[in-house]
Order: C-alpha cells, then sequence, then structure tokens
C-alpha cells in the first residue's frame, strides 16, 4: 500500500500544481502542446485516435484533435458507461454531447464506438521513464487491456503540463507505461523503452 499512498500524494500535489495555471496561460500551454503534437504525432487518413474533452484544469487537447482530424485522423473520446468501464465514440464536428457522469460530456449512445490506435492519455502526474499516476479510477488501464484483448496495441502518449512532471512514479503491476509524453514544452519519444504492463 505504500506505493498507493505516494501515488496518492502525488496526485494531489502535482494536481493542486496544474490548478495553479491561470486560464489564459492555460490557453497558450494547451496550444503549444498542439502545435508540438502536430509534429510529433504520425498518421494515416483514417487512424482512430482518442482525445478528451477537458474538465477543471486539464489540458485542453481539442486543438490538437481539430488538427489530426484535419490531417485525417477519425476522433473518438472517452464515455464513462459505470464504475469501471469507459468506451470511445467517435467525435464529430457539431455533434451533439450527453452529460455523463464525474462531471463529463461526451457522444451519446446513438454514436459509434471506435478502438482508437492512438490514445491522447490524460493523467495526474508522469516521470521521465514513461510511467503515470491516473486520477485513481483505472479506467484507462482497464481500457487499454480490454483492447489488447481483442488484439489491439495503441500508441499510448501522455498529456500534462511540464509542472506535472515528478521524479518518480512507484511501479505496481497493473500499471502501464506510455509511448510519450506531450507537453507545452514538447514531445518525449520513450517508444523504445515503453512497454505496456498490465496485470
Amino acid at each position: 500500500m505504500a506505493g498507493q499512498s505516494i501515488k496518492a500524494s502525488l496526485r494531489a500535489e502535482r494536481l493542486a500544481a496544474r490548478d495553479t495555471i491561470s486560464a489564459a496561460e492555460r490557453v497558450e500551454k494547451s496550444l503549444s502542446l498542439a502545435s508540438h503534437g502536430m509534429a510529433a504525432i504520425d498518421l494515416n487518413d483514417g487512424t482512430i485516435v482518442s482525445g478528451f474533452l477537458p474538465i477543471r484544469s486539464e489540458v485542453d487537447v481539442r486543438p490538437l484533435m481539430d488538427l489530426l482530424r484535419e490531417r485525417g485522423a477519425r476522433i473518438c473520446v472517452p464515455v464513462v458507461l459505470d464504475k469501471e468501464t469507459i468506451v470511445f465514440r467517435e467525435l464529430t464536428p457539431g455533434a451533439e454531447l450527453v452529460a455523463g457522469v464525474f462531471g463529463t460530456v461526451g457522444p451519446g449512445l446513438e454514436v459509434a464506438e471506435l478502438d482508437p490506435e492512438i490514445m491522447l492519455v490524460p493523467l495526474a502526474a508522469f516521470d521521465r521513464r514513461g510511467h503515470r499516476i491516473g486520477y485513481g479510477g483505472g479506467y484507462y488501464d482497464r481500457a487499454i487491456y480490454r483492447l489488447q484483448q481483442k488484439g489491439c496495441n495503441p500508441r499510448l502518449i501522455g498529456i500534462a503540463f511540464d509542472c506535472q512532471e515528478v521524479a518518480s512514479v512507484p511501479e505496481e503491476p497493473h500499471d502501464i507505461r506510455l509511448h510519450g509524453i506531450l507537453t507545452e514544452s514538447g514531445f518525449r519519444d520513450l517508444s523504445d523503452e515503453a512497454i505496456v504492463k498490465i496485470g
């Protein structure tokens, strides 16, 4: 449980740091992140990319999602179904969004579910090795495991502000390592050493 306790402390600390970023600064940093992301993310026409609609003080990845869509990507976002499960539904321009749980919104039941090939993963904290601390619900860990069970192996790119970096994230058997980290200062490619590890 020591690892969980350390993670909880790091999560609270880094989210508090993220909360201090002003709204104007968050817009500026999110646009810088989008610019770096466009240069770093390779995709083909029709590549399925999962992003997310920002809540609280998260990076706003909508500019990056728009740019990737212009390059031919199909964009989807997570929708929370219950306390265990998220699915990814296609997000199209002008689509109606419905209220979900935890203050989220997303496409409704009539919208196609997609299996992402590239995942832009929100997080609370990360380290230079590509270990992440999520928000504590395990939704992404389970979603990635389900995708792997279906034979998919999505490229995982952590999305955060620089202030969310920590020296080291405690490792646990169910944790995943990211293939890259994208922040306002650039993209770090960790794909050579990033191995998805899910128990």
